[in-house]
Parts: structure tokens; C-alpha cells; sequence
């Protein structure tokens, strides 16, 4: 179960937010052996002063537009899997948004399955 938070600069479209989350899902499915129906995404828009990322940490030129996601995950993927996961990110914002892939900032977080609960005050995966 992911969570996902997307967090970008104040401005953009409907679609293009819906799009950048529909993106993630489907590389979360093709790579990461995520399931179908298990879609949690918190998209949120920042002004420039709240919203700080260097552009040019580690020689990569990053405009305005990058784009941050944050992946809390359950541990024991791969390094592939995850090499997998930011390729089919990186490339599906790309073509379907023109998005730079110098613009995409991913960051997975993992945590052991019983930290998770799904609602009831319940740990389903404990």
C-alpha cells in the first residue's frame, strides 16, 4: 500500500496534476508489483516561497517545474525494481506531459508492513 505525495509549484492545470498522479500509479503497477485499486495520492501545489528545491544539486539543471514525489512503501524491493520504478516515472511525465526528466525529484520511503492501517483502528497487515 502506497502513499504517495506529488507536490509541485502553484499553477498547474487539473489535468496536468491528474496526470502526473495517473503516471505514478501506472509505474507503481508495472514495477513495482503494486495491485490494482491500491491508489492513495496527495497532490498538493506550492507558491515559489514554499516550495524550495536546488537546481543544480548533484550537476542537474532543474527549472521551476520540477516535480516531487514522495513514495512510502512497504521495504524489500529491489534496487532494480526501484531503478525500474523512476525510469518509468521519469519517462512517462515526459511523454505525456513534456516534462523534463531532469524536473523529477522521486524519494521512496520504506516502512515495515505493520505500520500501516487501513481504518477500524486496525493494523491489517500485522
Amino acid at each position: 500500500m502506497p502513499l504517495v505525495r506529488i507536490d509541485l509549484a502553484r499553477g498547474k492545470t487539473e489535468h496536468y496534476r491528474q496526470t502526473v498522479g495517473d503516471v505514478v500509479y501506472e509505474a507503481m503497477i508495472a514495477t513495482l508489483n503494486v495491485p490494482a485499486d491500491d491508489r492513495f495520492q496527495i497532490i498538493a501545489e506550492h507558491s515559489p516561497n514554499d516550495f524550495i528545491v536546488d537546481q543544480n544539486y548533484l550537476g542537474i539543471k532543474r527549472t521551476d517545474d520540477v516535480i516531487v514525489i514522495q513514495v512510502t512503501l512497504n521495504a524489500g524491493r529491489s534496487v532494480d525494481l526501484k531503478r525500474a520504478f523512476y525510469k518509468a516515472v521519469a519517462d512517462g511525465l515526459h511523454q505525456r506531459l513534456d516534462l523534463r526528466r531532469e524536473d523529477v525529484f522521486i524519494n521512496l520511503v520504506e516502512t515495515a508492513k505493520e505500520n500501516w492501517s487501513f481504518g477500524n483502528g486496525e493494523a491489517q497487515y500485522a
